[in-house]
């Protein structure tokens, strides 16, 4: 019996600042969600689901929603494709190389996303590095802006979240038997053929899980939108921001979170299953 409740026991500590400080906000964010506000009065402790009701119902929020998952789906392909890439090439450098350049794709990670961000708002203003060369190069005849649009967003996005990429990639290129890539080579195949028949195929379940962690990060990002695309083109997260502290309106702020919330933990689960039905003997 004690061998049993041993691991509780020592889980304890940990279970309890995870309730104190994860699961009882979401409770308390949960309960708002059902409250009435008045711009009059503020918040009223009555059960009503006149905030959900508003978000199903306006189509304002469903194009903020669509906003939030199109560039999620959009920034997880590109993540796929350049942190594949990028895995890959490291994986086939040497010392010390290998590992210069490796701290190079993850160096970012040791800089604040606000930093980050901040640097690619420079870039992507009118008087911006991008500008100054598309005009330089003939390729534009006015100046050219990037902030407060949808590709701008996506491009920051990608630039925060390939290193997560890159992490899972990588640990799936280690499990790949160098011996299987030399024979494939020693039976007449092509690198290309080797790539695409041999390597992809057993990284296959790295670029998923990355693929998972990238869209839960890209949907429920916030300051990276909030900079790049400000209120102009709002995404979830901002929009619950911004009902949060500018209207003062915590109810429909709490539900948007929550939504948020509900749609990410189901397209997570459901992909989750998916990869863990799939290649669940190589996880195992």
């Amino acid at each position: 019996m004690n061998a049993r409740a041993n691991p509780w026991l020592l889980s304890t500590p940990a279970l309890v600042v995870y309730a104190v400080f994860l699961v009882v906000p979401l409770l308390m964010v949960f309960v708002i969600s059902f409250y009435d506000f008045k711009f009059m009065g503020g918040m009223q402790p009555t059960f009503i689901w006149k905030n959900y009701i508003q978000v199903f119902s306006d189509h304002y929020y469903h194009q903020i929603f669509l906003r939030t998952y199109g560039v999620a789906i959009l920034v997880t392909l590109a993540c796929a494709v350049l942190g594949t890439f990028e895995a890959y090439v490291l994986s086939r450098m040497r010392n010390p190389w290998k590992g210069l350049f490796l701290m190079v794709v993850l160096g970012p990670l040791l800089t604040s996303v606000v930093v980050r961000t901040l640097g690619w708002a420079l870039l992507f203003g009118s008087t911006g590095l991008i500008s100054k060369t598309l005009m330089a190069a003939g390729l534009a005849s006015r100046p050219v802006s990037l902030m407060y649009t949808n590709l701008g967003m996506g491009i920051a996005l990608t630039h925060v979240l390939v290193p997560f990429m890159v992490i899972s990639v990588w640990a799936s290129l280690q499990r790949i038997n160098p011996a299987t890539e030399a024979a494939a080579l020693s039976l007449g195949a092509s690198q290309f053929t080797v790539l695409r028949r041999v390597i992809v195929p057993q990284i296959v379940p790295g670029i998923l899980s990355g693929s998972i962690m990238v869209f839960a990060m890209a949907a429920s990002a916030f300051a990276t939108p909030a900079i790049i695309a400000g209120r102009r083109l709002q995404t979830v997260a901002t929009a619950a921001y911004d009902e949060f502290l500018n209207t003062l309106n915590w109810p429909l702020g709490a539900a948007l979170a929550v939504l948020l919330l509900i749609s990410m933990v189901i397209v997570l689960l459901a992909a989750n299953r998916l990869v863990e039905r799939r290649y669940g003997a190589v996880f195992s």
